[in-house]
Parts: C-alpha cells; structure tokens; sequence
C-alpha cells in the first residue's frame, strides 16, 4: 500500500488546499481550450465552406464566403480569434456553430442530458459489477475460481468498444430481440450502450481493486483482527474493503473522461441522439466552435468529478487523513 499512500499525499485535497485544487482546475481547463483551438486551426479545410454547401468543382460566391468569414471572426489573425474566444469562454460564452448558427452553449445543453445519463448508468454498472468481481476474487480461498475470476478483467479491458456494442446489437437486438437495436428511449434504449461502455471500465477497477484488496489483506491489523475471533467476511467488509478502495474510486475519477469520449463512438453504434453525435457532425462539418465548446465541457466534467474524488479519499482511508494531519502539522 505504499504506492497508494504516496498517491493520495499527493493528491490529497488538505495538503494542495482549495485555491491550489481550482489553480490546477483553471490551467487544465485552459489547456483544454488551447489545445483544442490550435489542434483545429492547423487542420485542412475551411469551416465557412463546408457551411455554405462549397463542394468541389462547385461555383461558390465568394462574397458570401467573405460576409460568413467577416461575420464568425475568421478574417482576423489566428492570435486575435484565440483571445476573443477565450475571453467569451471565460464568461461563459463558447460561440455560435457555423453550421446553425445556434449558440454552443445551447446546443450542448440540448445533447448532454442524454450524455450525461448514459455515461452515469454506464459508471455506476461498472463500479458495481467490477467491484463484486474484485471483491470476490480476493475472498474466495479456492485457486481456480479465484484464477478464473481475475482472468476476466483483462479480458474486458483489451476489448474494442465499437465490437462489443456490435455484438450485443446482433445477440440481444437482432437474435433475441429483446431491446430495441437503435435510437431506443428508457431503460430498454439506454442498457446496451451502457453496458458496452460498463464493461472496459468495469474490467479497470477490478483490477485495481483486486490488487488492493490482495495488498491489504497482507497487512498486520489484518491479523489483529483474525486474533480477536473475526470471521473472513468480517475482515474483508471491515477492516479491508475501506481502505482498499481508494485506489479504484482514483480510477474511477480518472476514467469519468474516459466514459465521456466513448460515448461518441456508443451513441454513433447505437444513433443515440446525444454528445457522441452531436461531436460527429461537428467534426465532420468542421464546425470548430462546437467542437472546442464539446472538448471543454468534457475537460470541466473531468474536473469537477477528480476534485469530489479528492474530497473523498480521506473519508475512505484513514491513513490518508492521517497523512494530512500530520503535513499540516509540519507545514505549522
């Protein structure tokens, strides 16, 4: 556990404070937006003429390309349009799309609720099943079930997205026609594409957690507490299951992005209306507000779920309170 005890002293909420946790927050946000900005600025192609229906071999007005460039800013310099957008986005202002014209703003609010509400199912099936797995393997005393239960995570990690999801489709949708195979509403719409996105995660934070699991369950208040007459499922549930998941709720906290950006390619399998599409068109439209606004509201999710995480991992293992009692001590 010393691996874990130094990751949490450094990620620790008490030893960084708040105004350094929203420092960091602030400069990967930038990052994020920069980042962003420059990657579709060197691109190929010009988003004003995608938007005006230009093909090519087709005669264009070039007027209208002129008034459309005048009218989105991108008849200035590379530097002023960065400053300009970043000073709307600072104020909360990420544009309008070049293809509607509708507010970045707008239209990510219209697609992220379903985002958002799959990619939560999707985490919560992946912190369930994937933690029973874990705890599981690191209870059962047999070898070969404990074996066959750690040999499925890795199994599920190296899995491709879009295959699993096309395989659920042709078992579940086409083969059993249990659930619909595209564009479905409620629980029946929503199951496959999150458990095609549960199930690398899921794989992940077993991992994680099993190992933990297995780390702790070798430490000496473990044999303290078999000492006092305590059972096996007693142990595990109250003396090792707490702290051992700090480590996989982190990587739960780190793979909130991770959902995030599979979910393009789920919603793409299964033409969900949501982010994923809404990231698709844009992309393919070159539509760069609508894309930048996407890839700094994903940025800011990931943010705010790493700084709960942050809060939290004190609460789950004592010896990471512990640690920042004693730094704050040291630092007075």
């Amino acid at each position: 556990m010393r691996g874990v005890v130094g990751i949490s002293d450094r990620r620790a909420p008490g030893a960084v404070g708040v105004s350094g946790r929203g420092g960091q927050a602030g400069v990967v946000l930038w990052a994020a937006f920069s980042g962003s900005f420059a990657v579709l600025f060197l691109l190929p192609g010009d988003p004003v003429s995608v938007a005006a229906g230009a093909m090519p071999g087709t005669p264009v007005d070039p007027g209208a390309i002129a008034e459309m460039r005048a009218r989105y800013g991108l008849d200035r310099p590379v530097w002023e349009q960065y400053w300009t957008a970043l000073g709307h986005a600072v104020r909360g202002d990420l544009g309008r799309s070049i293809g509607t014209g509708q507010s970045v703003t707008e239209a990510i609010g219209a697609a992220l609720p379903s985002t958002l509400a799959l990619a939560s199912f999707a985490l919560a099936l992946a912190v369930v099943f994937g933690g029973a797995l874990a705890v599981a393997a690191a209870y059962t005393e047999r070898r070969w079930l404990r074996g066959l239960l750690t040999a499925l995570p890795p199994i599920g990690a190296s899995a491709p997205t879009f295959w699993v999801g096309l395989l659920l489709l042709q078992l579940f949708s086409f083969r059993l026609r249990l659930v619909p195979a595209f564009g479905g509403t409620g629980f029946k719409g929503v199951v496959l594409p999150a458990v095609t996105l549960a199930i690398p995660v899921g794989a992940v934070i077993a991992q994680v957690l099993y190992s933990s699991l297995a780390q702790t369950w070798r430490q000496p208040f473990v044999e303290v507490a078999y000492a006092k007459g305590a059972s096996r499922w007693w142990v595990q549930a109250r003396h090792v299951l707490r702290p051992a998941l700090a480590p996989a709720l982190t990587v739960a906290g780190v793979w909130v992005g991770t959902v995030l950006a599979g979910s393009v390619v789920v919603e793409t399998v299964f033409s969900r209306a949501g982010l994923g599409r809404l990231t698709q068109t844009a992309v393919l439209n070159q539509d760069i507000p609508v894309v930048q606004g996407i890839v700094v509201c994903t940025a800011l999710v990931f943010v705010v779920v790493n700084l709960v995480v942050d809060l939290v991992h004190p609460m789950l293992d004592p010896r990471v309170a512990q640690s920042i009692r004693i730094g704050g001590r040291a630092r007075a």
